[in-house]
């Protein structure tokens, strides 16, 4: 069975030639031309994807990810944004898109991302980890859940998949381009103000004071590591 896709954008050249383009690349299409119609559709029915314009009549992009995902719904997003405003691509983000696209794009752009978020999310259905503990964090892989000092952490997906990747290669220096490749799983060169924006978000749940990290520290020139605190308060 083909996975399917909803696409949802009020400008009917751009469904079309997303449909299109995505249906070649062996996928199965649904679409929907308004905020409203989209939220109907991903509650009723089952997609494998969502790509999602910001600007949308009647419920904009934005709000149909925050309610998607309190939903809990955790199709993966792909947000299209028609304009190169980092405050709406940081707040998709944080309110659980899993990547953003600044238009004008080409679809073999969009197909390449929608194929590298699958990959990544499907691998993780496959995979099974037992839990890793840093310091007085610990993290269930499987269950996509965290706990600090045994409070319960709320990650969105993307949020989570970082702190994951870091724990797994506790100690070592991950540089933001390997971070953004192995995470974001991108075939090409992309923004790694994402990654740094992730960071920033990790820290605000996990550390207790984000000027000085006990757990996710910097390292100045090359990229970032997590590693257990020397002293634990």
């Amino acid at each position: 069975m083909k996975q399917k896709i909803l696409i949802v954008d009020d400008e009917a050249p751009i469904v079309t030639l997303l449909s299109f383009n995505i249906e070649k690349a062996g996928f199965a299409t649904d679409v929907a031309y308004d905020g409203e119609e989209a939220l109907k559709k991903a509650k009723k029915y089952t997609y494998d994807f969502i790509v999602l314009d910001l600007m949308l009549p009647k419920i904009d992009g934005i709000d149909v990810c925050k309610q998607l995902r309190q939903a809990h719904i955790e199709t993966p997003i792909l947000m299209l944004t028609a304009r190169d405003d980092e405050v709406d691509k940081i707040l998709g983000l944080e309110l659980g898109a899993d990547d953003y696209l600044t238009k004008p794009f080409s679809p073999r752009e969009v197909i390449a991302r929608i194929k590298a978020i699958l990959r990544r999310t499907t691998a993780e259905k496959e995979e099974h980890l037992d839990s890793i503990c840093i310091g007085k964090l610990v993290i269930y892989p499987e269950r996509h859940e965290a706990f600090i000092n045994e409070q319960n952490l709320n990650f969105t997906r993307k949020e989570f998949e970082l702190l994951v990747y870091l724990a797994k290669h506790e100690g070592l220096v991950l540089e933001r381009d390997q971070l953004l490749n192995e995470v974001w799983d991108y075939d090409f060169s992309g923004d790694t103000r994402i990654v740094d924006v992730h960071i920033s978000r990790l820290r605000e749940k996990i550390e207790p004071n984000t000027k000085q990290p006990q757990y996710i520290k910097t390292v100045h020139g090359l990229g970032y590591k997590i590693e257990a605190p020397t002293v634990e308060e």
